[in-house]
Order: C-alpha cells, then structure tokens, then sequence
C-alpha cells in the first residue's frame, strides 16, 4: 500500500543535460557551417546567373565576353572568386558555352578549412 512507484514502469523519460548539451553543440556546428557556406552558394548562383545572361546576349569574341563578364562582375558586389580571364569559352554547335571552375576554402576553426570546388556552364 504505501508504494512509492509510479504507474508504469517507474522509468523516467527525457533527455539528460549532457545529451541535451551533446545535440546543441552538433546542431550548432552544422548551423556554423551553413552560415559560413550560404555566401559561397550566393557567390556561385550570381555567376551561373550572369554567364547564362552573357551567353545569351550572342556576343562573337572571347574578348567581348570577357569584358563583359568583368562588367557584370563590377555591378554584381557578390562577385569576388573569379574574373574574365577565368572562363573557358568555346562553341559548341553554333552557340557560345562559357564554363568556369574555381575552389572556395572557408576557414572553420583555425586550422581547419573546408574546401569546396564549384563549377558550371551556360545553358
């Protein structure tokens, strides 16, 4: 009669402290990394963007599009990782392909880097 259990098993549920402080520290490390990475991505996107807009303005020389990659590069703030003389620009049946390849290295905590390798082409 005076028993002191609970219905149920008697077993308590939940987390401890220390997984919950375990998950906060795995759970803020992958946050970390996404905000350091979200910029490269953004970097990445807006020179997709502005080599399928050059490539569709059906410019004729490599020199054309190159100046005009640099001034794309000026108006997009964004825009950082490579220049016009990075772009490989050939044709490939009557059309202009521009692709470009450049690594990105983000520092996570001194010495560790993660290096990522972006590349892309027009459409």
């Amino acid at each position: 009669m005076g028993s002191s259990r609970r219905p149920g098993g008697g077993h308590q549920r939940g987390v401890s402290l220390i997984g919950l402080l375990f998950w906060a520290i795995i759970i803020g490390f992958f946050g970390y990394v996404a905000v350091r990475v979200l910029p490269t991505l953004n970097e990445y996107f807006t020179i997709q963007s502005a080599v399928n807009k050059i490539a569709a303005e059906n410019l004729t020389t490599v020199g054309e599009i190159r100046r005009q990659f640099d001034k794309q590069k000026d108006i997009e703030y964004s825009i950082a990782s490579i220049s016009g003389k990075d772009l490989d620009i050939t044709k490939e049946n009557d059309r202009i392909v521009i692709r470009f390849a450049y690594p990105k290295e983000i520092e996570l905590i001194a010495p560790v880097y993660l290096l990522i390798k972006y590349e892309g082409r027009s459409r």
